[in-house]
């Protein structure tokens, strides 16, 4: 229990360090989206890479991934419901379905992941789900409701196997079923740029926390509040139940599909409802409530789970 709390004391350091950085103007009007670019184009693939790289894959794909896509699936399956008895529309319900469900497994799981499970590999499961399979979904029921995105479907489809972050996760995969050992001189500077992924992404995440606006107002407020509460209670709910009753997860596993269950809303949802221009504000505001919400109910499952 020690070692949880101290490793989100560790990250709730950097975060504010980062929201310090971010009020002041030490790094400029760029310096967000620089950290954030140099996490997800360099340092978070760098990491990705050399750590499923030697992973046991059969940890990987296991009883884990499957409790990360049923609960996904079934948090995402009651928003859409209650999106279509409301009449919130096609691409507003999709928006609100994915902020129920699609984690922040890159910007806040991979710290997570490293700092209070003591593995980056363990996000990983989490990661290649959504890339490769829920983000081309959800793009395609965006297109085909008449959002704005620009080019090809099959295009949009291929974007995650285009993303840095999914190149760098399927690539360690590859090497580690292939049975590859990569030699020291290319492993060396890799896991050395990796090891600039966690407080990049910690740091950003502060800056970008100044200036926030009020939440939870207007039209959106109530899918806001469904999309929350599925997020932050629903979903690691779902996950300890398929976890402990029906795989049988116990100990360390089951803490681990929990916290990564728990995660808040990825933030990268708000680009989705920006490209497509619709349900912009029901995303960032769950995005950001959930990740406030989400903080004292990690804590809680790590304290009972850990």
């Amino acid at each position: 229990m020690q070692g949880v709390l101290t490793g989100f004391a560790v990250i709730a350091v950097v975060i504010g360090v980062g929201y310090v950085l971010g009020m002041r103007g030490h790094l400029g009007d760029q310096g967000r989206e620089v950290l954030t670019r140099l996490a997800f184009h360099v340092a978070s693939p760098a990491l990705l890479f050399t750590t499923l790289a030697g992973a046991d894959l059969s940890v990987v794909f296991s009883g884990r991934l499957a409790v990360t896509a049923l609960s996904t699936l079934a948090v995402a399956g009651v928003f859409v419901a209650v999106g279509a008895a409301r009449r919130w529309g096609v691409g507003r319900t999709a928006i609100g379905a994915l902020c129920s469900g699609y984690v922040n497994s890159g910007n806040l799981g991979i710290p997570i992941a490293v700092y209070v499970l003591g593995d980056a590999s363990l996000v990983a499961p989490v990661l290649l789900f959504q890339l490769v399979l829920v983000t081309p979904v959800a793009v395609t029921v965006l297109d085909l409701s008449g959002g704005g995105a620009k080019g090809s479907l099959g295009r949009r489809l291929l974007t995650p196997l285009r993303n840095p972050v999914a190149v760098g996760s399927l690539a360690g995969v590859a090497v580690a079923a292939a049975g590859l050992r990569v030699p020291a001189p290319v492993m060396d500077p890799l896991t050395l740029i990796g090891n600039m992924s966690v407080p990049a992404v910690l740091l950003a995440f502060g800056i970008s926390l100044c200036g926030s606006t009020m939440p939870m107002r207007g039209p959106d407020r109530r899918p806001v509040l469904l999309a929350v509460a599925l997020k932050a209670v629903g979903q690691p709910a779902v996950a300890w139940v398929l976890a402990s009753q029906v795989f049988g997860l116990r100990g360390a596993e089951l803490l681990d599909v929990v916290v990564t269950s728990a995660l808040p809303a990825a933030q990268n949802l708000y680009t989705y409802a920006a490209t497509y221009g619709v349900g912009e504000r029901l995303a960032r505001d769950a995005i950001l409530v959930s990740t406030v919400v989400s903080v004292p109910v990690l804590v809680g499952v790590a304290a009972v789970l850990g």
